[in-house]
């Protein structure tokens, strides 16, 4: 199905056209909608069985406790499963993965016998693009017919082209540059997708290198595919570079003074430099927390602080991209499987990354932006869960940076209380 299947005729209703199995016929889908649509999330679907996804699809869901579908899948997920082109943005922690992988899925089960890369989607980091191919994996798991494969750098190219060549996937996830290269040596055939998938586009447009080997990968799939986007934030002239993709998206943008999460506690502790360690530990000793995360601004901080917190009998591990790929992996999977409470880290896990038990955040060191301040809280209260973020100021530049955020974001951040019950942030 093309975008310009979906008319519009008021705001009240709105009609799909949905091709049959049968190519000469066509079903018509009316949806109404309440006038305010700000309001509708409980009338217009209040399961995921609304959205009419395939019973495999709905044991899935079950199986992994997916009970009601969030704001953003209730908006995104009917037009998505259609075939329409989604440009979203929303909320760190609030189901956008799902939207892409139900509605790639649910598409793709008319074709699974079918052989060839049928979607493509793209991400900026290597432990993203393996924790993507996990969720199709776990939402395809009475689907076992549908193939989903992981590429990405670290990893020896002729492995990849060995996959490709003797059990080629219908659902390929992988950061540009191996993707790119795969296209390029002719190992990876592109001739059929049907669907091409940007998640965190922000960090792949705009940097412009990675921008330009998106744009070729891109360029080399067929011009009628289904374009999907998403993230939490859309800074600059992201929106209008990544509209150059699509035609006639389904366009879901938060005012940025929406984009904190509800249940996230923010607080600050202005501090000298010197004194940042301390207080870490200080902290660490006496809140109660699941997981906690850790930021901070360079490798060398990174290792160093995990060093010193292990001295102090914080059994902490690290992570950052001077790492082998394996080790990556291994530690990112430690820590989501909670061999690991507490991790320290660069900006490589400040984003996409999901970790349900996290419920602290600290930003050791202030983040460069309000942007990247926010994809790293946003790694505690996901999901509707509580959470709490600490960050320390040591500069009039952290102070600014601080100021930022409050003013962009319409959040009002505190100073570190002396005490916090853990009812406040800690989920029952």
């Amino acid at each position: 199905m093309t975008a310009d299947n979906a008319v519009y005729p008021s705001d009240r209703v709105r009609t799909i056209l949905i091709p049959s199995a049968c190519k000469t016929t066509t079903c018509i889908l009316t949806l109404a909608f309440p006038q305010n649509r700000g309001s509708y999330a409980g009338i217009y679907a209040s399961g995921f069985r609304d959205f009419l996804l395939d019973p495999r699809l709905l044991q899935a869901l079950q199986d992994a406790a997916f009970e009601h579908p969030s704001e953003v899948q209730q908006e995104c997920l009917p037009q998505a499963v259609y075939g329409q082109d989604v440009l979203c943005q929303a909320k760190s922690g609030t189901g956008k993965t799902a939207v892409f992988v139900l509605a790639t899925l649910q598409q793709l089960i008319p074709d699974m016998g079918t052989k060839g890369v049928n979607t493509i989607v793209l991400c900026h980091t290597r432990e993203l693009a393996f924790q993507i191919c996990k969720e199709f994996l776990r939402f395809s798991k009475y689907l076992p017919e549908i193939k989903t494969k992981v590429f990405f750098g670290g990893i020896p190219v002729q492995q990849h082209k060995d996959i490709l060549k003797t059990d080629c996937p219908h659902i390929v996830v992988g950061t540009p540059g191996r993707i790119e290269q795969l296209i390029n040596e002719k190992d990876l055939d592109v001739s059929k997708l049907k669907r091409f998938i940007l998640d965190e586009c922000d960090s792949l447009l705009d940097n412009v290198e990675m921008r330009e080997v998106v744009q070729k990968i891109f360029q080399a799939t067929p011009r009628e595919k289904q374009v999907m986007m998403f993230s939490a934030t859309f800074p600059g002239d992201t929106k209008d570079i990544a509209r150059r993709f699509m035609y006639s998206p389904l366009e879901v943008f938060v005012d940025e003074c929406k984009l904190t999460l509800h249940g996230l506690l923010q607080y600050y502790v202005k501090l000298e430099e010197n004194q940042k360690t301390a207080k870490l530990n200080s902290l660490l000793d006496n809140l109660e927390f699941n997981q906690v995360v850790i930021f901070v601004k360079s490798v060398q901080r990174c290792t160093l602080l995990n060093k010193v917190l292990n001295e102090c009998n914080f059994p902490s591990i690290y992570m950052h991209s001077r790492l082998d790929q394996e080790t990556r992996i291994e530690r990112y999977t430690a820590f989501k499987d909670y061999r690991s409470r507490i991790l320290v880290s660069t900006d490589i896990f400040g984003r996409g990354v999901d970790f349900e038990r996290v419920n602290i955040v600290f930003n050791y060191d202030m983040p460069p932006n309000a942007d990247t301040y926010l994809h790293r809280v946003g790694r505690s209260g996901r999901f509707g869960t509580k959470g709490l973020a600490i960050t320390f100021v040591a500069s009039d530049e952290d102070e600014a940076i601080l100021q930022q955020v409050q003013d962009r974001f319409a959040v009002t951040i505190q100073p570190l209380p002396d005490k916090i019950e853990p009812s406040a942030y800690m989920s029952s």
